[in-house]
């Protein structure tokens, strides 16, 4: 089934149920289908053919779901944006996909034109923010209530869907194609996995764009007939008033966004019981591993619910493994056990044998969720795969239950005088030390190891760590050969907008000898 055509199997089943919420704006599956029916209408009306990738770049609104559902039943490709990319790094990703058209967020108009200027850009949001001049034949909200509904035709659920661009924190982004059956089967698979149901209220705070949200959760409320409740961009305390004012049931994001709410609440002199938090069955949390203390903190303020930790890339839709509520303290630490509902999971030796428990590999994953290849890149594509199964490049270990630890990036791992050297590993070893607020191990060529290791830290308000009594706290907790042999300081670590650390970056650096050692 393609997606425009199970929205529209939803709104048979649930005509006048609430299926969207954004602050006042509230949305039955009926309008959905009336608003993706006039979206397809705006999208050809600009001269756009069928397989067109159309990037939009917004916040949490009405104006992304319409113009995504828009795209679906005219028959094009959905390229969800990020929106707080630079003008250089959306000039990028616009070019790249050959874009003629594409929708933006009004505050983000000014970094669109500069970032393509020879594409027309449809603003959404444009009403709420007066002060932003727009051209009205270019008002995509304005233009959807004028627009003739359009029945579109018939779309093949083997067409792309939607064009997801990875972090790129290695190399430029490449953009992921996925089908519009690879989508529903990603969001069966998750509906499966989470427990949903037709009478959840998921708050997507956690920006859309992400392939998480969107196609984990936000595609299986749209799939049950479940109400999604929007929070226009992620803030610690709305995000409370939120969960309590619409009485939302789920709610997925990184460990971070369960935490900062504990900090600002305390900040701002509220009491954390104040919060009624009681509606929440699912806590639901991503992106990276959580440890045992870590969650232990999560799970005494979030009580009403319990937590699930899901892993996963884009790539493969995305879906991968998941921890289960039960194991969230006994596997701390874990991504979860083999692969969650509908997909195949491995752990791959370097010699290509499956690992044994203790053995550290890379994960491999198979599912009928995996996309159809990388945009314009096949050697890229071909280099991904061994034959159906997903080479993810992160490496981890297995232990006795069958439970995944994840140890390292393949390209992060060191080597250094024959020893493999897992930069998470000396990462979490070197936070625990008072002089570190921010770290990140790389290496640096060695004549006779060929690596070595070098730990770039950002120094805290106790001061940066000097190397030899750094050396000492390390050696107390990691084998001598994992020990980084220098340090850098620096101000802050390169970023992507993702927030991962650009280590292609700091191996720049440590390789030139900057910084301050």
């Amino acid at each position: 089934m393609d997606l425009s055509s199970m929205l529209e199997s939803t709104a048979r089943k649930f005509p006048q149920k609430e299926a969207l919420v954004a602050g006042d704006r509230r949305y039955t599956y009926t309008d959905l289908v009336e608003q993706s029916r006039r979206a397809a209408r705006v999208f050809r009306d600009a001269g756009l053919s069928r397989g067109a990738y159309v990037p939009v770049v917004a916040f949490n609104t009405p104006g992304f779901v319409f113009a995504a559902f828009g795209l679906w039943r005219a028959a094009m490709a959905l390229a969800p944006v990020n929106h707080k990319l630079t003008a250089p790094e959306l000039r990028f990703l616009v070019t790249h996909s050959g874009a003629e058209v594409g929708v933006v967020d009004a505050t983000l108009l000014e970094t669109a034109r500069a970032a393509a200027p020879g594409v027309r850009w449809l603003v959404t949001e444009a009403a709420n923010f007066p002060d932003i001049e727009v051209d009205p034949r270019d008002d995509f909200d304005a233009l959807l209530a004028a627009a003739d509904p359009w029945d579109g035709e018939p779309v093949s659920e083997t067409e792309v869907a939607q064009l997801l661009y990875t972090s790129g924190t290695t190399s430029d982004p490449k953009g992921c194609l996925h089908s519009h059956r690879g989508i529903t089967t990603v969001a069966a698979y998750c509906a499966i996995s989470g427990g949903l149901q037709a009478t959840d209220r998921f708050l997507i705070a956690m920006p859309i764009w992400h392939s998480s949200p969107l196609n984990n959760w936000f595609m299986p409320m749209m799939m049950l007939g479940g109400t999604v409740v929007l929070l226009r961009e992620y803030h610690p305390i709305e995000f409370l008033r939120t969960i309590e004012r619409e009485r939302t049931t789920a709610f997925f994001g990184p460990a971070i966004a369960y935490l900062a709410p504990l900090q600002a609440a305390k900040a701002a002199g509220l009491e954390w019981d104040a919060f009624d938090l009681s509606s929440a069955r699912l806590w639901l949390a991503g992106g990276a591993p959580i440890g045992q203390e870590t969650m232990q903190t999560m799970r005494a303020a979030y009580p009403s619910g319990g937590f699930q930790q899901v892993y996963g890339m884009s790539e493969m839709g995305p879906v991968g493994a998941t921890l289960l509520p039960a194991d969230q303290e006994r596997k701390a630490g874990s991504i979860g056990h083999a692969g969650m509902p509908g997909v195949d999971l491995r752990v791959v030796t370097r010699e290509g044998r499956d690992a044994l428990p203790g053995e550290t590999g890379e994960i491999w994953l198979r599912s009928d969720t995996r996309m159809i290849g990388y945009l314009g890149n096949p050697e890229a594509t071909a280099k991904a795969f061994e034959g159906e199964w997903y080479k993810s490049g992160d490496l981890a270990r297995l232990d006795e239950d069958g439970y995944l630890f994840i140890a390292d990036r393949i390209n992060d791992m060191i080597i250094s005088g024959g020893e493999n050297v897992y930069t998470l590993e000396v990462e979490n070893a070197a936070r625990e030390h008072p002089g570190v607020a921010d770290i990140a191990v790389v290496s640096r060529p060695h004549p006779e190891w060929g690596e070595t290791v070098v730990a770039v830290v950002v120094a805290s308000d106790a001061g940066a760590p000097e190397l030899e009594e750094f050396r000492a706290f390390l050696g107390q907790r990691l084998a001598r050969y994992k020990v980084p042999r220098d340090v850098v300081t620096v101000d802050v670590l390169p970023r992507n907008p993702s927030g991962k650390v650009l280590k292609h970056r700091l191996r720049e650096l440590v390789r030139e000898g900057a910084g301050t050692a």
